[in-house]
């Protein structure tokens, strides 16, 4: 639903204006004290400029500084959309360690159940080759009992 009309009466420059928007009267407020000291101190370091020019140069300098603020915004969006991968890769290596480690306690659960529990596990390799050997004997002595 699209936020009400506001009319707000601003005096910048000693000159009346009402402007139609959408933003509350404090933020207007904020906004029209902002002009107002940008406009006087662009005034203050050209004493010889006019008003109108004096605000040109502060549309100026706000498109400007709203460029810039637009280039940080589109940098810091792509360093969330990095960091969001790098989460994403983080989450699947944590879980890759945690499949690796209950691989490894399964191995040696197999290997203390056989009586092998003095064999060391170097590596997860290891530990999977123990769990295959384990299921291959297990199907065989299934397929001998049938």
């Amino acid at each position: 639903m699209a936020k009400a009309k506001i009319r707000y009466k601003a005096v910048i420059a000693n000159q009346s204006y009402t402007i139609i928007g959408q933003e509350s009267s404090q933020h207007m407020d904020r906004v029209t004290k902002l002009v107002n000291q940008q406009l006087e101190d662009i005034r203050q370091l050209s004493p010889q400029i006019s008003v109108e020019e004096a605000a040109i140069l502060l549309g100026i300098n706000a498109l400007s500084d709203q460029l810039k603020k637009q280039e940080e915004l589109l940098v810091l969006k792509e360093k969330v959309e990095e960091l969001q991968e790098q989460a994403i890769k983080s989450l699947e290596l944590e879980n890759r360690l945690k499949r690796i480690e209950a691989i490894e306690i399964e191995a040696r659960e197999v290997l203390e159940r056989t009586g092998r529990g003095d064999v060391e596990i170097r590596n997860h390799m290891e530990a999977q080759n123990i769990l295959n050997e384990e299921r291959k004997r297990t199907i065989q002595q299934k397929s001998l009992k049938s």
